[in-house]
């Protein structure tokens, strides 16, 4: 992995200033120089960046830096995760106005693997689970969790009792042919928005209890890297998981690549 700071190559001293942990970030699969969903992406980073330190960012510069990290590594396939952050943040005075700084990562690309997965419910909710801020601990955590107790990752539940997101992806439950998407506090992912948007009509948002599974036939889980089905939650199967994933595939497929080298 290479990492760039404000377009340059990051030094100790700014990847220290990160060490704060206070910041946000997306992250995005480029091929041939392209990502699907950018604006998407950076409607997301312009979003958290206002949020968190009340400030605007450019999202023209966001996208010269990721080019700019691209080029510098030679790669128009890849993994980039772009982190805003700021070396002048002072926890002691958060409401202090400040510049931000923008991280790119740059590392291989990913290859999703397309086994169903296995996934066990565990009551928790993100702080501020409409942004895709870097506090990832517990997230890592419940996740290793799962996979200490024999399945393959952990799904959220919220206070309420209603599934909201996993721990790093969205989830969709299928019925029918329908595809339902969980209404709870959650991060909407660009993914999900790319198969709302293409998969025809208006997306189908309920509540979705973990009593309510029983009904459902399918369930597919996506973010960035893709989609995949999830064969089972807490033990209910769901026998239409891995038709519906091709479904959602046949839909991705159509969605638009945008360059991202200008």
């Amino acid at each position: 992995m290479s990492v760039y700071c404000n377009g340059h190559r990051a030094s100790a001293d700014e990847l220290a200033a990160a060490l704060v942990n206070y910041g946000h970030f997306t992250s995005m699969q480029v091929r041939g120089g392209a990502v699907q969903g950018l604006d998407l992406h950076l409607r997301r980073l312009r979003e958290g960046t206002g949020t968190l330190f009340g400030t605007v960012l450019d999202g023209s510069q966001v996208q010269a830096w990721i080019a700019h990290a691209l080029q510098a590594e030679g790669r128009v396939d890849a993994s980039v995760r772009v982190t805003v952050f700021s070396q002048a943040f002072d926890f002691r005075q958060p409401l202090q106005a400040v510049p931000v700084d923008v991280l790119v990562a740059v590392s291989a690309p990913v290859t999703l693997s397309a086994t169903a997965r296995r996934v066990r419910s565990v009551a928790y909710q993100r702080e501020l689970p409409h942004l895709k801020h870097v506090g990832t601990f517990a997230l890592f955590e419940h996740r290793r969790q799962a996979l200490q107790a024999g399945y393959d990752d952990a799904l959220f539940v919220d206070a309420q009792g209603s599934i909201s997101e996993g721990t790093t992806w969205n989830i969709a439950f299928g019925r029918g042919g329908e595809l339902v998407w969980p209404q709870a506090p959650a991060l909407r992912g660009t993914q999900e928005r790319l198969l709302q948007a293409g998969w025809g009509g208006e997306p189908q948002l309920a509540p979705v209890r973990l009593d309510d599974l029983a009904g459902f036939d399918a369930a597919i889980a996506c973010n960035a890297t893709g989609v995949w089905p999830i064969g089972s939650i807490d033990g209910v199967a769901f026998p239409g998981s891995e038709a519906m994933c091709g479904n959602a595939r046949a839909v991705l497929v159509q969605a638009p690549w945008d360059s991202v080298l200008g």
